[in-house]
């Protein structure tokens, strides 16, 4: 079964609450900490413990800076000075918008290795060494993390950088961040990719993000909520923000940038059960809560989904170009494509195309379309349809291995539909026909979850 992660941001959304949730979901602390100790950065250390959040229990996880690093921005500090000054009681915390409650039993990860000669030593007793993303990107590459876990962190800061780039008019490459300002961002989000990959999570569902609003003040004055890089990130990424009473800001570039980075859907299935529960805390105390909380679901019994069709009518196409758009839009991701023959005006013989898909799938269905087709205008239809509980697996049966899609009836009943690539090559081989591989291997499918039921 997939493993669905559903983040519920009432109270906004922030590096080191999206840590702590996973945390408490479950994540290896182990392995995370295994992560962070391989980081070839220096100055900090890491807090992970037990909070009352409105007298809830809630994970913690907190980024503490040494001498020279602390008492800095968080948040994606740009190298002209760009700031979001958050936390006045905890100097180390500016990138998270919530105060931090009753903290105990925290555990401390002290031995960091050095990752390059300080530069640039100014009077105040601070260092300054300017990371771009290339910087950044070799930090991540020389972590001890899975393939999985870097490509997540590098997405991660690619839509930061973006962010900020469009915010301060310069190309995202050339966007840098201050060493003193990017360690503990560094750190929240490779935790957050490390956490993501141990748990195995394969779908990520945010429907919206809750915002405050009004002002805050920056290095430089005065700017709304949402700051600028949340509201590019949210433009530029279809992120639906929900703005609040609370005049402060819930949602951080680094927490906006997650979303963006790692959310596949945006609507919760209409049945589904909870499985396991985390609870992340923040640093403040505001009018909401103060949590993130995550929740691993599984999706139950038959469910009414929407799905999209998509149809034109087509009359100066060869069968051969209709049967490469199909490919095409079946590796798109479409969920199902099909054309028939069709008379049209003045009794030309045509093609109606039909599309099934999801709503995001939309511009890149229409798209290719467009570009393999002569047509010049496509109607649009949503739609309701009940989908049976479905599982892809393998088989081990007598034949051999085989992919197969088990699907729950509303009776409880289990029906095996074999995929027909393993089908057709098992037939080959075995030398018998292919109704009778598709049978035995449904019999042997349905057989086998039937006892393990």
């Amino acid at each position: 079964m997939e493993n669905t992660l559903y983040l519920e941001c009432y109270s906004g959304i922030s590096g080191d609450m999206t840590v702590a949730a996973l945390l408490d979901l479950g994540a290896d602390e182990t392995v995370l900490r295994k992560a962070l100790k391989s980081l070839p950065v220096d100055g900090f250390e890491v807090e992970i413990g037990r909070v009352k959040k409105s007298g809830l229990d809630a994970c913690d996880f907190r980024v503490l800076l040494d001498a020279v690093h602390e008492n800095h921005d968080h948040d994606m500090t740009y190298l002209h000075g760009y700031e979001h000054p958050h936390d006045h009681e905890h100097p180390h915390d500016h990138e998270h918008p919530h105060d931090h409650e009753h903290p105990h039993d925290h555990e401390h990860l002290h031995d960091h290795e050095h990752f390059h000669d300080h530069e640039h030593a100014h009077a105040h007793g601070h260092s300054h060494v300017h990371r771009g993303l290339s910087e950044i990107r070799q930090i991540i590459d020389a972590a001890d993390m899975t393939k999985a876990a870097k490509e997540t962190a590098k997405k991660i800061f690619q839509v930061l950088a973006e962010a900020e780039s469009k915010a301060h008019g310069v190309p995202a490459e050339e966007v840098h961040f201050h060493e003193v300002g990017a360690v503990d961002s560094i750190v929240d989000i490779l935790a957050v990719s490390v956490c993501l990959d141990d748990l195995a999570i394969q779908k990520v569902i945010v429907p919206e993000l809750y915002e405050g609003r009004g002002c805050i003040r920056c290095q430089h004055g005065v700017i709304p909520v949402p700051v600028p890089a949340v509201v590019n990130i949210a433009q530029a990424h279809d992120l639906k923000l929900h703005l609040t009473e609370v005049e402060e800001e819930l949602v951080t570039p680094t927490g906006a940038a997650i979303v963006a980075a790692v959310r596949t859907d945006e609507q919760l299935p209409k049945h589904f059960q909870v499985k396991k529960i985390g609870i992340g805390a923040g640093k403040r105390d505001y009018e909401s809560p103060g949590i993130l909380r995550a929740m691993l679901i599984e999706e139950t019994g038959t469910d009414k989904d929407r799905i999209f069709r998509l149809e034109t009518n087509i009359d100066d196409c060869s069968g051969e170009a209709m049967g490469y758009v199909m490919k095409r839009l079946m590796k798109a991701g479409a969920k199902d494509v099909h054309y028939i023959p069709v008379f049209m005006k003045k009794n030309r013989p045509a093609y109606e195309l039909v599309v099934l898909c999801e709503e995001c799938d939309i511009p890149e269905m229409e798209q290719i379309i467009f570009e393999e087709t002569t047509t010049i205008g496509i109607r649009r239809m949503e739609m309701e349809r009940t989908v049976l509980k479905r599982e892809q697996m393998k088989m081990k049966t007598e034949l051999g291995e085989a992919s197969v899609k088990m699907c729950t009836l509303p009776n409880g009943k289990l029906r095996c539909y074999p995929e027909y690539e393993d089908v057709k090559k098992i037939a080959k081989r075995q030398g018998i026909s292919y109704d009778e591989v598709y049978r035995q291997i449904r019999q042997s499918a349905e057989e086998s979850r039937g006892n393990q039921k």
